[in-house]
């Protein structure tokens, strides 16, 4: 039986072509996957098969090949690029003596080390058990125990049963625990709705310069790596906008070619950002030359978590290192449809701003409303929202307000506050 190492990072890589050839753009995806990880890399080994074999993936003589290979290099784990069954990644170990990693594996790696923020790190690890509890059946020789003992012996619980119940209970109480931190953020969507502040969500292709694009207009300090998802927790800031109106920025974790399932389905909540914003940000790596595959794939994920529709804007960015000019692309009705800039030098981010504030574009209402003290909420919104230029307070208890805010988000207010648009004197 073969007893797996708990540590090692020195690996040997696969990448099988199944139907067709892998790709030179697939293969160093594949290594900076696993740099991004923390191993090194000790070789690759490629091949190609029309279909994968149903035991092993890769086929007997395949195999052999890679144990060679193993044996030779002193390999601590192999890593394939594939999405590996639980009976194929068993005997994979078993034929290999060497702990097997797919690619779903790899991923989830990657997340565990990047996550930083409460709700992030429980998603990782629900993710984590999930991918955890189809493969309990190993080399393991210890699985295969029974309780002894007087009063105890008897078929009794072998240790698989008692890791398969415990994970199951692990996974009850984390999805207990985000269920409260979903219901926590969206009482702070709800409040954004009800104020009529537009969300604007930076989506994209992972290592395509959403943080440095998000530092940028915001001036804040969100971690940035060249390295595939260097972000992984969703951040949202203020951003300003033309005629003193403003923004929330998100930043959210980046994609990838053929994201695992279980990660989708897991960080479904970190993506709500993505669904429920006003419109989406798409970043593209404008140097990269296979960029019209990752749009496509990036769509692709935003259809599979419901934010397809949503209102777009590409963004191509590091135009700067393929001697593009910084510049917008508008449709037929002059609504900016592609931006050209650099996030690194700052080229192009000023007309990236301006088209947002065309974009979102609500009239800008001017004037003086006047408020019995019963209205105290609706002052109190008014304040939140920065949208209170100057307050008189006028003999009786009432004021006199002089605001400027989006026509939008000042309708919405008088409909929940019950407060007549007729009351605001405009200019």
């Amino acid at each position: 039986m073969f007893e797996r190492p708990r540590s090692g990072d020195r690996a040997l890589l696969v990448r099988i072509g199944v139907g067709a050839p892998a790709t030179a753009d697939e293969l160093s995806e594949f290594q900076s996957l696993v740099h991004s990880a923390g191993a090194e890399v000790l070789a690759i080994i490629g091949g190609n098969r029309s279909r994968p074999d149903a035991r092993l993936f890769v086929g007997s003589g395949k195999a052999d090949e890679i144990r060679q290979q193993v044996e030779l290099l002193q390999a601590d784990v192999v890593i394939f690029d594939h999405a590996l069954s639980p009976s194929q990644e068993r005997n994979l170990e078993a034929e290999l003596k060497c702990r097997v990693l797919d690619r779903t594996g790899l991923i989830l790696d990657i997340f565990a080390q990047r996550a930083r923020t409460f709700e992030g790190k429980l998603q990782v690890e629900l993710a984590q058990l999930r991918h955890m509890s189809t493969r309990l059946v190993r080399g393991w020789t210890h699985l295969e125990r029974q309780k002894g003992g007087i009063g105890l012996r008897g078929p009794g619980e072998t240790q698989l049963e008692t890791d398969r119940r415990l994970l199951g209970v692990r996974i009850k109480h984390l999805n207990a625990r985000l269920e409260k931190v979903l219901t926590q953020r969206e009482t702070t969507r709800q409040d954004r709705r009800r104020n009529a502040i537009p969300t604007i969500a930076l989506v994209g292709y992972t290592n395509a310069g959403k943080s440095t694009l998000f530092n940028r207009m915001t001036g804040a300090t969100a971690y940035t790596a060249d390295q595939l998802f260097a972000t992984l927790d969703p951040t949202l800031r203020r951003i300003e906008l033309p005629d003193a109106r403003f923004a929330l920025l998100a930043d959210t974790v980046g994609f990838v070619r053929d994201l695992p399932h279980e990660l989708v389905a897991a960080f479904r909540s970190t993506l709500q950002e993505a669904r429920e914003a006003t419109l989406l940000l798409h970043v593209v790596d404008a140097a990269d030359p296979e960029h019209t595959a990752r749009i496509a794939q990036v769509n692709s994920v935003l259809e599979e978590v419901g934010a397809g529709q949503l209102p777009q804007i590409e963004v191509f960015n590091k135009c700067d290192l393929i001697g593009e000019t910084p510049r917008v692309e508008t449709d037929e009705l002059g609504q900016a449809r592609r931006i050209w800039l650099s996030a690194r030098t700052g080229a192009g981010t000023e007309q990236l701003v301006a088209a947002l504030g065309k974009f979102l574009g609500p009239t800008i209402i001017h004037g003086r409303l006047r408020l019995t003290p019963q209205f105290g909420r609706a002052r109190a919104r008014l304040y939140s929202v920065g949208a209170v230029l100057h307050e008189t307070v006028l003999d009786g208890g009432d004021v006199e307000l002089d605001v400027s805010m989006p026509m939008l988000a000042f309708e919405q207010l008088c409909r929940s506050e019950g407060i007549a648009q007729s009351q605001l004197e405009t200019a």
